[in-house]
């Protein structure tokens, strides 16, 4: 790959702005785009045709069928719609090709402007065991470990040594969670070794692994960066991201509750420097893992506008798209460090279509209603609507509910009635996942690590019981309902009752009980 420092990477204004994504984060480019009066272009697979995004852009291309590989991570055919449609600027969003340093060069080298960091800066931060060689550099702290690819079982048997037990095995080019393998003895080293490689080489087409030490209840906590191209770079914060399953986040919160000002500070400045060492350019995310409420390490940079970046936009009042979209023109962030500050408290929940009493099994399908909840500090982030089929092909996220309250607690309070207004008919969501999740005292509290969900299984357990409980009270009222009817000469239609969901209607009936 040709590697181009971010001086090499254009800025200049533009008009005309291809979105290179799908779903809720397309609509939400487009709308930043309207605020500041560019002109949206939408792309859409064959499956995406009623998406909301190609309805609310200026024009839309088709790109392909509906699988991924056929449409939005098909380079060639983005390309070839960006000619198409005249565009002037790309712009990937997150997933799909937003953190493919080949795809940015292509976009560079057609002659457009990449709405992100240069493609080095993506290669870069790309391969773990490149970007903590480089941020170490730069001083920034990492987890004890080989910061090399690994060559063989002897060399990790000689690491293993120098930082003991456990320790944890991951894919230099990996991320969500694969290519991962937690290591507690010698006994379990060679084979961990050998399918920690196959997993990275299944994945990501890299065989490369590393390791380093492994923390067992950790916290998760990230910071959004902002860098121009005029040398200023600042960071908006901290975004919790603790509450994962399978290393996927559930929900977030800004700022967090497990840090205090001078860590927060310290955090902030480092993430910062993160940045700076590849000559960071745009919107992106340093990643840290913590052992405790003062002790960090560096874990990885995510060169991309975040599914979360709303909390943060809650929190600070800064427009995160609209601010990507000024940077590539070639304008200069508008504030300083000083200038920043926090105001209140957000949460994000991420609603899925899938089934939480049936193992999160993805449920897609048809809308056939859905009613947003609404009110101060409540915002949705989404492109469903009613009689919306929700594609097979891709993630699960449907909707984000954002949140802002002038405390922790005011904030948790007023997710708890958000969610409770939330009205999705046609499919399972994870709302009652997050409605139970909200009752937990631990995360009340702020007490909790990213084992949390996996050691409070018993929220599912509560989930299907209620479920059970609620379907059995509600066929016995169908069976008086019946009966009633039918001493009164009428036999009515149970269609309604059959179609309304009973966990959702449990909680809408309980929430008008407290």
């Amino acid at each position: 790959m040709n590697q181009k420092k971010n001086f090499d990477l254009a800025h200049k204004p533009f008009k005309k702005v291809l979105i290179a994504n799908r779903g809720e984060i397309a609509v939400r480019i487009i709308r930043a785009c309207r605020d500041i009066n560019l002109s949206p272009l939408a792309v859409y697979s064959s499956a995406d045709l009623n998406s909301r995004h190609v309805a609310l852009a200026d024009e839309a291309y088709c790109i392909g069928n509906g699988p991924s590989n056929e449409s939005y991570l098909n380079i060639d055919n983005i390309l070839k719609a960006a000619k198409e449609l005249g565009a002037e600027a790309i712009h990937p969003g997150f997933g799909f090709l937003s953190e493919n340093a080949d795809f940015a060069n292509a976009v560079i080298a057609s002659g457009l402007i990449w709405i992100g960091p240069s493609p080095y800066a993506i290669h870069t931060m790309g391969d773990k065991t490149v970007a903590k060689t480089k941020v170490i550099e730069a001083g920034v702290p990492c987890c004890p470990g080989k910061n090399e690819p690994l060559k063989d079982i002897k060399e990790l048997k000689d690491t293993a040594k120098k930082i003991g037990y456990p320790l944890i095995l991951k894919a230099a080019a990996g991320g969500g969670g694969r290519g991962m393998r937690v290591v507690r003895s010698d006994d379990e080293l060679s084979q961990s070794f050998i399918l920690c490689q196959k997993e990275a080489l299944n994945y990501f087409g890299n065989s490369n692994i590393f390791c380093e030490k492994y923390i067992e209840n950790p916290r998760h906590i990230e910071f959004q960066i902002l860098a121009d191209s005029h040398g200023n770079t600042v960071h908006l914060f901290e975004r919790d991201c603790t509450i994962q399953r399978r290393h996927q986040k559930l929900i977030e919160e800004a700022p967090s509750s497990y840090i205090n000002e001078e860590t927060r500070k310290k955090m902030g400045e480092i993430a910062v420097r993160a940045a700076k060492s590849v000559g960071y350019v745009n919107a992106g995310t340093v990643e840290f893992i913590l052992e405790s409420p003062t002790k960090f390490y560096f874990m990885e940079m995510n060169t991309r506008i975040q599914v979360e970046h709303p909390v943060t936009e809650m929190i600070t009042g800064v427009d995160l798209l609209q601010m990507q979209l000024k940077i590539a023109m070639g304008e200069k962030i508008p504030f300083e460090q000083k200038d920043l500050s926090i105001r209140g408290w957000s949460f994000e929940a991420r609603i899925n279509s899938e089934d939480p009493y049936n193992n999160f099994r993805p449920d897609p399908g048809v809308i056939e209603e859905v009613e947003f909840p609404a009110g101060p500090g409540v915002r949705v982030d989404s492109h469903i609507y009613s009689g919306y089929k929700i594609p097979e092909y891709y993630d699960s996220m449907i909707a984000k509910l954002i949140i802002h309250g002038t405390s922790r607690i005011d904030a948790i309070n007023k997710l708890n009635r958000a969610l409770n207004e939330f009205h999705i008919e046609g499919i399972q969501t994870t709302i009652p996942y997050h409605q139970a999740l909200l009752e937990n005292s631990h995360f009340r509290e702020g007490n909790y690590t990213t084992k949390f969900v996996e050691e409070n299984s018993h929220l599912l357990d509560e989930i299907e019981k209620n479920r059970e409980d609620i379907t059995a009270h509600e066929a016995c009222a169908i069976a008086i309902k019946i009966i009633e009817n039918k001493t009164h000469g009428e036999v009515r239609s149970q269609t309604l009752i059959e179609k309304q969901d009973p966990w959702k209607s449990a909680f809408r009936i309980e929430s008008t009980r407290r």
